[in-house]
């Protein structure tokens, strides 16, 4: 995928979204409005995904206030069922001018950067904070170009033929081959061949000679 869209993928890693930076809540919250909406049929989720997009699209996100849509367009969504029973901005739209209904607009528009830069900082400021109380129950790793090291295997719980319940837990070694920042690594085999898909140092562990892997 990064190929097809002409972009670099620096540090993302299998198992460990975070070190990218781009972990998110946003597909919890749509598959919990889905199966609000399927509770008697479930099958039916692919016709009700474009309603349930639409419908988180055009709510306000409680960590940013503001809805996606407003962020976009400079002005809150308007629901057919508003327009039906008249509710006070529609009410009062009605009673504008064509001149002072425009103005209203641009006025909302000028002030769209000013709320693009206000959400901003709150999304940055609830990653920070989120990110104080991971590293709290996280003990840093560190590596060194060069260093020898064994990998978890993964996905975790994966049972090697034959072995059961006796499938080793790590493998390895490998050699830290390049240092990607935010905690991921690239790994390379002792033969000299390099992984392409880095891996977060969470997953792995320094080698020793009398270690055995386990």
């Amino acid at each position: 995928m990064a190929e097809a869209f002409k972009f670099k993928l620096l540090q993302s890693t299998p198992y460990y979204a975070q070190a990218n930076g781009q972990a998110e809540s946003s597909n919890k919250v749509i598959i919990k409005i889905i199966r609000k909406m399927l509770e008697k049929n479930p099958k039916q989720w692919h016709e009700k995904l474009s309603e349930t997009l639409w419908a988180y699209r055009t709510s306000k996100r409680e960590a940013i206030g503001m809805a996606p849509y407003a962020l976009t367009y400079g002005h809150y969504a308007i629901m057919p069922m508003e327009i039906t029973v008249q509710s006070l901005i529609i009410a009062h739209q009605h009673n504008l001018t064509r001149e002072d209904y425009s103005q209203a607009m641009l006025l909302e528009l000028e002030g769209l950067d000013a709320s693009r830069i206000d959400t901003l900082n709150k999304l940055l400021a609830g990653k920070q904070a989120v990110l104080r109380a991971y590293n709290k129950r996280v003990k840093n790793k560190s590596f060194e170009e060069g260093e020898i090291v064994w990998k978890e295997v993964l996905p975790l719980g994966t049972h090697i033929a034959g072995y059961g319940k006796w499938s080793p837990t790590w493998e390895g070694p490998f050699i830290i081959q390049q240092i990607l920042g935010l905690g991921a690594y690239r790994l390379q085999d002792r033969d000299g061949e390099i992984h392409a898909a880095p891996i977060n140092g969470k997953w792995l562990k320094k080698f020793y000679p009398t270690m055995w892997d386990s």
